[in-house]
């Protein structure tokens, strides 16, 4: 087997790792669709589970809608199973959508170039605007879904329209999964091959020309409010410090100094960490922040 080979197939699996808890979810969804006869489509799932609600109105309480950006290989169903209840129950208005999609590629995405789904995400916010009546929205996002909004908040004029960037485990710097992408520059044409197939893997990893352009001029733009969640075992976006943002309006945190105990990884800190739940709420409407710790899980 050519040594290319042997080190994208560990690459690919340490990725798709992040998505494998929310396949059988996937895979449910989609058949309950299918057998009520409509379109399998992840948002409209989801809309009939309560988010990407399209007539519901912002509150005086939380007067923006809440925007929900999937990661790498994630969709706008998968990633949000736990996050988008949390926040509905708490009078939210809250959608999500898809990006990045391959032709022939199901149920994973945020798979495209980065500039085209920094676009996609731009026409969804201007919808979602419309719909609500609201003139600002607030974004949360996991892995590339916490990066990705930075490219559409400084290049495609986003700021003006976006309160906050929630980012659970954002790869914000690019990540070398644990270092093993160091390894690129030994297998000639590898890094070009995972770009070619994949463009948003080879745009995320360190150094590459998209991680250079994005913070060129540092992390942050004027206006747009900054929190990052991350975890100390983070096994993908490594070393996890690299996700934290410099810039005015940043908050960085590392969930494990709210709480010692907390264990989850990449994955799990977006999809089932109420902890990290209770630091988005709080980053979403900070007047009314309340201290987050291990209890925190049961709240």
């Amino acid at each position: 087997m050519p040594p290319w080979k042997r080190l994208l197939g560990p690459l690919a699996a340490l990725l798709l790792a992040t998505a494998a808890t929310a396949v059988p979810a996937a895979t449910a969804a989609h058949a309950a669709t299918a057998q009520s006869g409509a379109a399998p489509h992840s948002s409209e799932v989801a809309g009939r589970g309560g988010w990407n609600d399209y007539s519901c109105r912002p509150s005086a309480a939380h007067p923006r809608p809440v925007v929900l950006v999937h990661g790498t290989f994630g969709n706008s169903v998968d990633n949000w199973l736990g996050l988008a209840p949390y926040l509905e129950h708490r009078g939210y208005c809250v959608f999500s959508l898809d990006y990045g999609q391959l032709p022939g590629v199901p149920f994973f995405h945020a798979l495209g170039p980065i500039e085209k789904s920094a676009e996609q995400l731009s026409a969804y916010v201007d919808k979602v605007l419309a719909a609500t009546g609201a003139t600002e929205a607030d974004l949360v996002g996991h892995s590339q879904g916490g990066m990705m909004p930075r490219y559409y908040l400084r290049f495609l004029g986003g700021a003006p329209k976006v309160n906050a960037l929630v980012g659970i485990a954002p790869n914000n710097h690019g990540a070398t999964l644990g270092g093993l992408t160091h390894l690129l520059p030994f297998f000639p044409g590898a890094e070009e091959l995972l770009t070619a197939a994949t463009p948003a893997l080879g745009q995320q990893l360190v150094g590459s020309d998209f991680m250079k352009k994005l913070n060129e001029g540092g992390d942050t733009v004027p206006g747009v409010r900054y929190t990052v969640i991350a975890t100390r075992y983070d096994e993908v976006v490594t070393p996890h410090r690299t996700q934290f943002l410099s810039g005015a309006n940043v908050r960085n945190i590392l969930i494990q100094d709210l709480c010692p105990l907390d264990l989850s990884e990449h994955a799990l800190i977006a999809l089932t960490d109420r902890i990290a739940f209770h630091e988005v709420a709080n980053a979403l409407d900070p007047a009314h922040a309340t201290t987050t710790t291990c209890a925190s899980a049961l709240s």
